[in-house]
């Protein structure tokens, strides 16, 4: 079954094709809203009082807050919040590659911030000319769960969800860096720390979570941060494709209202310090909404939450 294509290429105004697992059309509408203000003349000194409000409104937006006698960085315009992005892509897929690049674009420019970037390749595509040696069924049983926790027809690629709650095609640049920033900008309902360590074959991984329930789950995601495929045949044939954030392997532990944990994951052979780390997130899993995000690099650990 080869998989459809939604978009006409005859309509020089398309930039992006939607790629299709399961037969289905799919509609992308974007509406552009122009409003017009219309002021008539007032006074200076009503015009002056005006500006002066509006200045000290926008001070306290882009002041960094003061605590403990130290100055903090407006990473997360106070609120805590982050931004998880979940990229469901595949090498087979030739829509995919901006995608890809649209996501490092972003891991260059948020390196800083409390933005969590996960390529998950799916393994649908691989019967289509291409193995990705990147893919997993586990990943592709993923995006059914969103398909299922956002009521979709179908699953498709290149797909993005941001912290469980919003899918959109994954070269949609305004759409995702909208997504990013309300993210930033919504306070954490919980807190999720991690530690990890090398432990000869395996990677040892502590948690500690605080403000669950009992419908909420743990998923720790073993990433690797860049690589580079020379794809042979399929629609990427001859094209060298670079990724990051690669998902390697994923482990799920539930969770109840607010634990201390440890547990393991087995490292692949390519496994090294440097290159690699360890993202994880704590999501409902009746509706799928991500909680809470931490990174763990090996001797640093970065969280986000309440």
């Amino acid at each position: 079954m080869m998989v459809p294509e939604v978009g006409s290429t005859a309509n020089k105004k398309i930039k992006f094709i939607v790629r299709l697992f399961n037969p289905s059309r799919l509609s992308c509408k974007n509406v552009y809203q122009i409003i017009h203000y219309h002021m008539k003349p007032i006074k200076a000194l009503v015009i002056t009082a005006g500006f002066a409000i509006a200045v000290v409104a926008l001070a306290s937006f882009i002041t960094p807050t003061i605590k403990n006698g130290s100055r903090k960085a407006a990473v997360n315009t106070g609120d805590k919040g982050f931004a998880v992005i979940e990229l469901f892509t595949s090498e087979g897929c030739s829509s995919c590659p901006p995608a890809d690049e649209l996501v490092a674009k972003i891991q260059k420019e948020d390196k800083d911030k409390p933005v969590y970037i996960l390529a998950f390749h799916v393994d649908y595509w691989n019967r289509l000319g291409w193995k990705d040696v990147f893919s997993s069924a586990e990943y592709s049983k993923r995006q059914s769960e969103y398909a299922g926790w956002l009521k979709l027809q179908s699953v498709y690629t290149p797909q993005i969800v941001v912290n469980g709650k919003k899918e959109f095609v994954g070269s949609e640049e305004g759409t995702l860096r909208n997504a990013i920033t309300a993210g930033l900008r919504t306070a954490s309902t919980a807190t999720l720390a991690l530690t990890a360590q090398k432990d000869q074959a395996r990677v040892a991984i502590n948690y500690h979570v605080i403000g669950t329930d009992k419908n909420s789950g743990l998923l720790l995601a073993l990433v690797q941060k860049t690589a580079q495929t020379r794809v042979e045949r399929g629609e990427n044939g001859g094209r060298t494709l670079s990724h990051v954030q690669i998902v390697r392997k994923i482990k799920s532990l539930p969770l109840g209202s607010g634990e201390n944990g440890n547990t393991n994951i087995t490292l692949p052979d390519d496994f090294n310090t440097r290159d690699w780390e360890l993202i994880g997130f704590v999501q409902n899993k009746v509706n799928g909404a991500i909680l809470a995000a931490a990174r763990a690099d090996f001797g640093t650990t970065v969280s986000a939450g309440k």
